[in-house]
C-alpha cells in the first residue's frame, strides 16, 4: 500500500479555480473523506490524484514519488466511478478480470491465475453467483458490488471513491456502508472517499478533510469536526441538524456575556485579555442537543420561546423554537410532549457552546 500527499495543489478552469492550494497527508492504510458540497472541487481533488486531471501548481506524491505526470494506469490507483462505468456488453467476469487482462504480461498472470484472482474477490464481495450475468441483469447494489471487486481485484496501492453509494436507495446506502469499511479493513488499502453526504463520511473515515469553494477548510477526525468545527462553514456542514448559529454582542468581557437578538446569555467564561471587547460582534454556536426544553422555569433557567416546528424522527424529534428574533432547534427526546405555539423554558449548556468571529467566522472560542 501507500501514502498520498498533496502539497499546494491547484487546479483552474479558466477563470475557476476549483481547487485551490491544497494541502493534505493521507496516511498508509487510512480510509480518508473528502467531503463538501456539490461544486466545491472534492471530485476534481479525486481525479487529480487519479491521473485523470493534472495540476496547474503544486506537487501529488503516491508512495513518497512524485506523480504529477505519470499516466493513471502508472500510479498503481483504482478507482470507482459515481455511475460504476460497467461495461454493457462484458459479463460480470469479463467486467472483474479486465484491467488484470489489459496488464497480464506486466503482472506476469496466465488466463488461470486472472481466473481464481477475478472468483476469490468475487467470493468476498458476495456476487460469485453472478459471474456469467450482464450488468443489465443486476441490480444496483449488485452492480456496486461488481465495480468495487473490479477495483479490488488489481489489489492497487490507493483505492479512490467518487459518491459510489449516490445511486443506492437508502436502506442499501446503510447496508453498502458497513460492507465498504468492511472490506477497506479487510483489504488495508488507502482509500479515498468523495462525499457530500456528512453521515456517510462521518461514519465511514478515520478522518475528514471539509472542502468549500476549493479550499480545504479542516481536516481531523470526525469526532474532532463535530466537537470543535474551526469555522462556521464546518460547523453548519457537520451534524444532523446542524449547528445553530446565532449573532451576539459581547456585553461583558470579564465573565463573558453575550446579547443576542432579544435575549443576554451568561457564559461564565474567562477570557484572555485582548480576545475580546465591548461591542465587538459574535456568533454564537450550539448544536440542538445541548439545547433542553423545559415545561416550567427551574432555578437558573430564564430564557423563554415558542415553539413553532415540530419534526419527528422517531426516538427524538427536532423542535424549532422562537426566541427574541431568532429561531433555535433543539433535539429533544419524543418523551418530551409539546405543541405548536405553546411557551416553553430554554437552558442552553454554555460549557458546550462555541463562539466565532463575525468577520472572520473563525473559531474564538
Amino acid at each position: 500500500m501507500a501514502d498520498v500527499k498533496l502539497r499546494g495543489v491547484t487546479k483552474k478552469f479558466g477563470r475557476v479555480v476549483a481547487v485551490n492550494r491544497v494541502t493534505l497527508d493521507i496516511s498508509d492504510g487510512e480510509f480518508f473523506a473528502i467531503l463538501g458540497p456539490s461544486g466545491c472541487g472534492k471530485t476534481t481533488l479525486l481525479r487529480l490524484i487519479a491521473g485523470l486531471e493534472f495540476p496547474d501548481e503544486g506537487e501529488i506524491l503516491i508512495g513518497g514519488r512524485v506523480v504529477n505526470n505519470l499516466h493513471p494506469r502508472d500510479r498503481d490507483v483504482a478507482m470507482v466511478f459515481q455511475n460504476y462505468a460497467l461495461y454493457p456488453h462484458m459479463r460480470v467476469f469479463d467486467n472483474i478480470a479486465f484491467p488484470l487482462m489489459v496488464r497480464r504480461r506486466e503482472l506476469g498472470l496466465d488466463k488461470e491465475a486472472i481466473r481464481r484472482r477475478v472468483v476469490e474477490i468475487a467470493r468476498v464481495l458476495g456476487i460469485e453467483g453472478l459471474l456469467d450475468r450482464y450488468p443489465r441483469e443486476l441490480s444496483g447494489g449488485q452492480q456496486q458490488r461488481v465495480a468495487l471487486a473490479r477495483a479490488l481485484v488489481r489489489e492497487p496501492k490507493v483505492w479512490l471513491l467518487d459518491e459510489p453509494l449516490s445511486n443506492l436507495d437508502a436502506k442499501l446506502r446503510v447496508q453498502m456502508r458497513a460492507e465498504l469499511k468492511s472490506l477497506q479493513r479487510k483489504f488495508g488499502v488507502t482509500t479515498v472517499y468523495v462525499t457530500h453526504d456528512q453521515g456517510e463520511a462521518m461514519s465511514l473515515a478515520d478522518r475528514i478533510a471539509v472542502m468549500n469553494e476549493g479550499r480545504v477548510l479542516q481536516v481531523g477526525t470526525p469526532d474532532d469536526l463535530y466537537l470543535k468545527p474551526l469555522d462556521i462553514f464546518v460547523a453548519t456542514f457537520i451534524g444532523s441538524p446542524s449547528t445553530n448559529i446565532i449573532p451576539c454582542n459581547v456585553v461583558s468581557v470579564e465573565t463573558l456575556e453575550l446579547e443576542c437578538a432579544g435575549f443576554n446569555l451568561k457564559t461564565g467564561i474567562s477570557l484572555d485579555p485582548g480576545i475580546l471587547k465591548l461591542g465587538d460582534k459574535v456568533y454564537l454556536g450550539v448544536r440542538p442537543e445541548h439545547v433542553e426544553i423545559r415545561k416550567s422555569q427551574d432555578e437558573g433557567v430564564t430564557l423563554k420561546g415558542k415553539v413553532t416546528i415540530i419534526e419527528p424522527l422517531g426516538s427524538q424529534s427536532i423542535v424549532t423554537l422562537s426566541l427574541g428574533s431568532e429561531s433555535i432547534r433543539a433535539l429533544t427526546s419524543r418523551d418530551l410532549k409539546v405543541d405548536v405555539g405553546e411557551d416553553v423554558y430554554i437552558r442552553i449548556d454554555v460549557s458546550k457552546t462555541l463562539l466565532y468571529d463575525a468577520k472572520t467566522g473563525k473559531l474564538l472560542l
